[in-house]
């Protein structure tokens, strides 16, 4: 009898991604899009236009919920926006004006183990914040005020706080929630991009924003898929979050 294929593999070092991601090209030159462009309340509508009914109407965690995490990138030279969003429900775009896409968005599901030692190439538009006291919280209130990063160095240093060696636990002992993976935080390519801000509901709201790329190595399966399927930091109604990995 052959036996080569029945060993067990050990508990914790294989976690399992499901998930759907679709592709949505849409023309920067058309009102819509300029619109969600201009405020980034009107990028989170269209972005959860897509999923009206699967929870209750009003529900204040509605995107957690449904796991939806998104990115966009806008191509200047083509006037296109390619936004990407990921769910762990499958999205109804045909609230989206036709005049307003390229093309028809583009569905698949994403089955896909990871191992550790697996290596992966990543990208990912982070909001790198870190809380400080505020003056205003009073004494004994841990109330603070978020102060975003907008210098290359203080980015990288915020993502290497969420990389994880082999053996960490997944939360840090300050309580910085790791991603289960870890890189060669020198050979990252990190660009500062532009704000986004809203003047509607949130008013005042700004984003800053830092896109990263690189390969990533697994240590920790479940963490990582964790990472994955909840994204990374703040500002994840916004755009922000979304590792992308192939």
């Amino acid at each position: 009898m052959n036996t080569a294929h029945t060993k067990p593999v050990p508990a914790g070092t294989t976690a399992r991604l499901v998930t759907t991601h679709t592709l949505i090209t849409l023309d920067a030159r058309h009102p819509f899009t300029a619109k969600s462009l201009l405020d980034a309340q009107d990028m989170h509508r269209t972005v959860m236009s897509g999923f009206q009914g699967w929870v209750d109407d009003g529900s204040r965690d509605a995107r957690a919920q449904m796991s939806v995490l998104s990115s966009w990138a806008l191509d200047l030279r083509n006037a296109r926006l390619s936004l990407v969003v990921q769910s762990a429900v499958p999205g109804d775009w045909s609230r989206l004006p036709r005049a307003a896409l390229t093309e028809a968005p583009e569905s698949l599901v994403v089955d896909r183990t990871f191992r550790v030692g697996d290596r992966v190439d990543f990208r990912t538009v982070v909001n790198p914040v870190t809380s400080r006291p505020s003056p205003a919280a009073g004494p004994g209130r841990s109330r603070g005020v978020r102060v975003g990063h907008t210098r290359p160095e203080l980015v990288k240093t915020w993502f290497a706080r969420r990389l994880q060696a082999a053996g960490e636990p997944a939360v840090a002992p300050d309580g910085v929630v790791r991603i289960g993976a870890e890189a060669d935080i020198e050979r990252l390519a990190l660009r500062v991009l532009p704000k986004v801000s809203s003047h509607q509901a949130h008013k005042g709201l700004r984003i800053v924003r830092a896109e990263i790329r690189g390969v990533l190595r697994v240590t920790d399966p479940e963490t990582f898929v964790g990472a994955l399927s909840q994204g990374v930091g703040h500002g994840r109604a916004y755009s922000c979050g979304l590792i992308l990995v192939r």
